[in-house]
């Protein structure tokens, strides 16, 4: 599963995967995405490898590209009315792909749980390293989480090969565009704050609210 080769140069000294998979999810993706999202699950697999690197965690690479390329899929338009988050519609698009391809069930459930826990802090650290380094390549390229653990010139690389112009207001709206249309699907995560500043109107939910009103007595 973690087939990589030197027929294609290294970026920041990562290899894509140079692997049937990982080439027709590199097509899925460029041809059902925009070039938005397409460049940052790129760039969220250089980031993520790297910090797998300076955290000295093993990880399979073409495990931990599919669910970079793949973790934002659920925000495209035909998912719109699913009714469920969009990181499971990613992951469960991810999940269809590999099982097309007989990946074994392991490597999809870690990879099918790394796209689902993407934007849940706290959680994914703490599981197997292709789960938490889908997470950490997120949070690089949108957070800015521990940005100085990769060099500026890495960096520099990646952002060059799959550049971010606009890219924090570009991918608020694509937040948006994904998420507005199901509302109720960001109740207790961070998405919630994407409405909340973007949709005039967009009523949090309320844990605490939820609980007093739920029709338990006492």
């Amino acid at each position: 599963m973690n087939a990589v080769t030197d027929d294609h140069p290294a970026v920041a000294g990562v290899h894509v995967p140079d692997t049937r998979l990982a080439q027709e999810a590199t097509e899925l993706v460029r041809e059902t995405t925009s070039s938005l999202v397409y460049d940052h699950s790129r760039r969220v697999y250089f980031f993520g490898a790297l910090q797998g690197r300076h955290r000295g965690l093993s990880f399979d690479p073409e495990l931990l590209y599919i669910g970079a390329m793949f973790h934002d899929l659920g925000l495209d338009e035909r998912f719109r009315d699913s009714g469920r988050r969009f990181e499971v519609d990613g992951a469960d698009e991810a999940r269809r792909f590999l099982q097309s391809h007989q990946v074994p069930e392991d490597g999809i459930r870690r990879v099918w749980t790394a796209i689902a826990l993407h934007t849940t802090p706290g959680i994914p650290e703490f599981m197997e390293p292709e789960v938490a380094l889908v997470t950490a390549g997120v949070e690089y390229d949108v957070l800015g989480i521990g940005f100085s653990d990769i060099s500026a010139t890495d960096r520099a690389e990646i952002v060059t090969l799959h550049p971010r112009p606009d890219f924090k207001r570009r991918i608020l709206q694509a937040f948006t565009d994904g998420i507005s249309p199901k509302p109720e699907t960001t109740f207790g995560n961070v998405k919630a704050d994407v409405l909340d500043h973007f949709v005039p109107g967009f009523e949090r939910g309320d844990f605490v609210r939820t609980i007093l009103d739920s029709p338990w007595p006492e």
